[in-house]
């Protein structure tokens, strides 16, 4: 039976310069990375070429996490709007110039006037993810939409929010990624395996104490990664499992790969 691919994705150094990361790359444990447009790693077409230099060097295969600082795909505000999508779709031309697999982008969230315009937000979200899809196919770039907590006011929350985004478009095609660790906020991990694992073509692993957004190593908080590592095998999964850990990131490795054996 296939078995997932094991990858990292380059948040854990984010707070360190570009150049660093880079030289981390070196090191790395798995061809399978995933970049982060944003803060010090924000792509441009020098870094992009820079980082296909170190995929054909090592055989490299990337996704691209689209920016996601002040990003809200389903803003009120027609300025803040337009500034958002022109740097997400930025985003996706550098994908597409890095020729990633995957470009992995949070929905929309509520804001402070969203109480005044009931369901105004869902509705320009979906508009948003119609324009990046548009963009996405022209580029030839393929999307999956993150899981985010409603504590923190996003509104793709659970299993049943993306079954309803589904129903509402015809955008098939656009695949989702299961954040685990955002899932375990809202004990919906196992909602979201069951009910929609023909749509999971991407999976964000790392572990908190169910408060918080923590991105612990795995198996340094409170998910139960026995039983998530079970479910993958009831439901076949054999896409990428992307390893988002803050710290402990060789023990994350170590511990995902005991979990799969």
């Amino acid at each position: 039976m296939p078995q997932p691919k094991i990858g990292l994705s380059m948040l854990y150094c984010l707070s360190k310069p570009f150049s660093k990361m880079i030289q981390y790359l070196a090191n790395v444990e798995t061809t399978y990375i995933e970049i982060v447009d944003d803060g010090l790693h924000a792509l441009t077409e020098k870094r992009v070429a820079t980082l296909k230099e170190i995929a054909k060097s090592k055989g490299i295969k990337y996704t691209v996490h689209a920016p996601f600082a002040d990003m809200n795909i389903a803003s009120p505000s027609k300025p803040v709007l337009k500034a958002t999508l022109k740097r997400l779709e930025e985003s996706l031309s550098y994908a597409s110039g890095l020729d990633a697999k995957l470009w992995v982008f949070h929905p929309g969230s509520q804001t402070g006037i969203s109480s005044f315009y009931p369901g105004e937000e869902w509705k320009q979200n979906l508009e948003s993810i119609r324009v990046l899809h548009e963009t996405a196919e022209n580029l030839g770039v393929n999307l999956a939409m993150e899981n985010l907590p409603q504590k923190y006011g996003f509104i793709m929350k659970n299993a049943e929010d993306f079954i309803k985004f589904y129903r509402e478009t015809s955008l098939n095609d656009i695949g989702m990624a299961l954040d685990v660790g955002h899932a375990n906020l809202e004990g919906t991990t196992e909602n979201f395996l069951r009910k929609l694992p023909d749509k999971i073509v991407h999976i964000h692993l790392s572990d908190n104490m169910g408060m918080n957004d923590q991105h612990l190593g795995v198996g340094y908080g409170k998910i139960d990664w026995q039983r998530f590592a079970e479910t993958l095998k009831d439901i076949a999964y054999d896409k990428t499992l992307m390893i988002e850990s803050v710290e402990h990131v060789k023990e994350s490795f170590k511990n995902l790969k005991q979990l799969l054996a």
